[in-house]
């Protein structure tokens, strides 16, 4: 489903992204870590057509970004650190604006079923979204990808700022949305649940992926120590 093939890009003379190659498949969380400035939002602008590579390429199901980001935006959905929507409108008034925006009209039932499904509770659906917590903004984020029907969701620091109940639920929701054939590509600097969530883990420095493990074959201080050793 999402392919990068040698993605650098440069700033100013400098390599902020190397030669950097990954595939995702349908049904897999992908977790990208490394510090701050690693290059993992970058690799996330990229796909989402917000920059172009100085070279190689991004490809969503055999798609390039660019020139195609119109059908590549179709596939798509993008949940960010800080989701943001419109705090005087309720939860389902937002998700029924940006479900729109992409080209979909839903019934209320419709609208409540996505809600639902994200794991926001009905007494908030129609509260002001200046209410709510983050973790119930992310969720109406996850909302408004499954009312796109995005085959691929990116997410950038999704549990940053969650306290611990809050991250369960949305790493249940992120495996459900993996068994359902969705591919999730997360930029995270949360170790314990990118071995959670995740099928498979990459660590960035400065720019190149330095490694990539299979969740199945190491545990949490494992993956620590590596990511130590790495940074």
């Amino acid at each position: 489903m999402l392919q990068a093939k040698n993605l650098t890009k440069e700033f100013n003379g400098r390599k902020v992204l190397n030669h950097v190659s990954l595939s995702v498949g349908k049904g897999e969380v992908y977790c990208l870590l490394g510090q701050n400035g690693a290059g993992k939002t970058t690799t996330i602008n990229i796909f989402l057509g917000f920059i172009e590579p100085s070279e190689g390429q991004a490809l969503i199901n055999n798609v390039a970004v660019k020139p195609n980001g119109i059908e590549t935006n179709k596939m798509i959905a993008y949940i960010p650190e800080v989701v943001q929507l419109y705090g005087n409108l309720s939860g389902i008034e937002n998700l029924d604006f940006f479900s729109r925006l992409a080209g979909f009209t839903y019934t209320e039932k419709e609208l409540v079923a996505f809600l639902a499904k994200a794991g926001l509770q009905q007494t908030a659906h129609a509260s002001r979204l200046a209410t709510y917590s983050k973790g119930m903004r992310q969720k109406v984020g996850i909302a408004i990808a499954l009312s796109k029907k995005a085959d691929v969701v990116f997410m950038d620091e999704p549990t940053s700022g969650l306290d611990p109940k809050a991250t369960a639920e949305f790493t249940e929701i992120c495996q459900e949305l993996a068994r359902e054939g969705k591919s999730i590509f997360m930029a995270t600097h949360d170790i314990f649940n990118a071995v959670n969530v995740g099928t498979r883990i990459g660590i960035m420095k400065e720019g190149v992926l330095v490694h990539e493990v299979e969740t199945g074959n190491i545990n949490a201080n494992q993956l620590q120590q590596l990511y130590l050793e790495t940074i």
